[in-house]
């Protein structure tokens, strides 16, 4: 048996040039350009700026960090990719920048494992190389995220599939150039340009689609009919884990700032670090950060070792684990910055109003605590009688049974004994 925290000193090097990269190159390159890498395929002027940057990420192995070797990435596993995210969620263009940007991470991922080779020829390659752009529809108006409330179908009509519903939640979806819709009968690779798909003013960012009469090719299928929920469970599974490696980074920037700025800043006539209300919030998120963080590398060690499957339960705690401890201490560090706080003048404010985003999407924090909770409580089983296992009455006589042997050889002991068990009976 063995426990081990440490990193290797190779992959460590790695971590370290893409902590100074990030650091020296994209965090200038989003504070200026802030849509660069999107922009990239159709302005030569971004392109400029942003591929000699992509191509030092290639050249290091870094580029496309979640998928296999087999599937065209480095095949590092989820620790190592959770030590990655923890530098790259710092930075809203980074994931982007390092080809394994949300939501096209999950699409590309269900694709290669579920796609053909002539859907891989098609969508897959142009997603690697950023060409391209991807959504994923699946929540609905009145069904939310329950697979078993959608009404969105795709009927068979000769050598098409015809599309009618309605999604809310689409995230880039009028960005995207194909959107992945979850049907009650599979999931389909729409084209957004396709006649029938309308995407509604409002939202901006997490767009509401409607589909009317859309038609796709037969091959637009992807995967098996009916298998809507096979994939979405090996689609959502991973994005979540990878949600929560990226809200590791982000709250250990808004506890840096926090950090910061209490030793910078004075209130009745001492910095406000040595206020104990301030070292209360100090202290807390120090320790809710590195609790959420070991929960993570456990998920990720789980997976590596397992399969996204077996590591269900660890999965769902991390993904409602991950959205309390960003709201709560990116809110301490607002309250430690006082007016400027509550300003869009530092990141603090994104990250706050993120939290309740990272509650609601890729299923609600309460369908997670069910899942948690139902899957923990079968590996128990109920008491027999009124007293439970740990009532000690009952426990102390059956412990006084393995001592049987020894009060008969030895009375005094036994006397001993009948009179430890007084003085405890005396405590209740």
């Amino acid at each position: 048996m063995a426990w081990d925290f440490s990193t290797d000193p190779e992959f460590q090097e790695q971590l370290d040039w893409v902590a100074e990269f990030c650091r020296e190159e994209v965090e200038p390159l989003e504070l200026v350009f802030p849509y660069a890498v999107r922009l990239r395929a159709r302005d030569p002027k971004m392109a400029a700026l942003v591929d000699p940057l992509q191509q030092q990420i290639k050249d290091r192995g870094l580029w496309a960090l979640f998928l296999d070797k087999e599937l065209g990435g480095p095949g590092f596993g989820q620790v190592k990719l959770a030590l990655l995210n923890e530098i790259l969620g710092r930075y809203s263009s980074a994931p982007s920048l390092f080809g394994c940007q949300a939501p096209d991470t999950g699409n590309m991922e269900i694709l290669a494992a579920y796609g053909t080779p002539e859907q891989k020829e098609r969508w897959l390659k142009p997603l690697m190389n950023q060409e391209i752009w991807s959504a994923y529809s699946m929540t609905e108006p009145a069904g939310g995220s329950d697979p078993n409330l959608f009404v969105t179908t795709a009927v068979r009509d000769g050598e098409e599939w015809v599309i009618n519903g309605e999604k809310w939640y689409t995230s880039a979806g009028r960005h995207a150039d194909i959107i992945f819709v979850m049907c009650t009968n599979g999931i389909f690779i729409v084209p957004r340009d396709t006649p029938g798909v309308e995407i509604m003013d409002q939202p901006r960012t997490h767009d509401h689609i409607i589909y009317n009469e859309v038609r796709v090719p037969l091959d637009h299928l992807l995967g098996p009919e009916d298998g809507a929920k096979v994939l979405a469970q090996r689609r959502l599974g991973g994005g979540r884990i990878h949600h929560a490696m990226r809200a590791i980074a982000q709250c250990r920037r808004a506890f840096d700032m926090m950090c910061e700025r209490a030793l910078s800043r004075q209130s009745h006539g001492k910095i406000i670090a040595e206020h104990q209300m301030v070292q209360e919030a100090v202290a807390d998120s120090y320790a809710e950060i590195n609790m959420l963080r070991l929960l993570v590398l456990w998920t990720a060690w789980t997976i590596d070792n397992s399969s996204t499957a077996e590591a269900r339960t660890q999965i769902a705690a991390c993904k409602y684990t991950a959205a309390k401890v960003l709201k709560e201490v990116s809110y301490r560090a607002i309250h430690i910055f006082g007016s400027l706080g509550v300003t869009d003048l530092t990141p603090l404010q994104a990250m706050w109003s993120g939290a309740p985003t990272m509650s609601v999407m890729d299923g609600v924090d309460e369908v997670h605590k069910v899942t948690v909770a139902r899957n923990v409580l079968k590996g128990y089983e109920p008491h027999e009688g009124y007293w439970p296992t740990d009532y000690y009455p009952e426990m102390r006589a059956r412990a006084r049974e393995k001592f049987a042997d020894a009060f008969a050889a030895d009375p005094d002991l036994a006397t001993y004994a009948d009179l430890m068990a007084k003085r405890m009976a005396g405590r209740h």
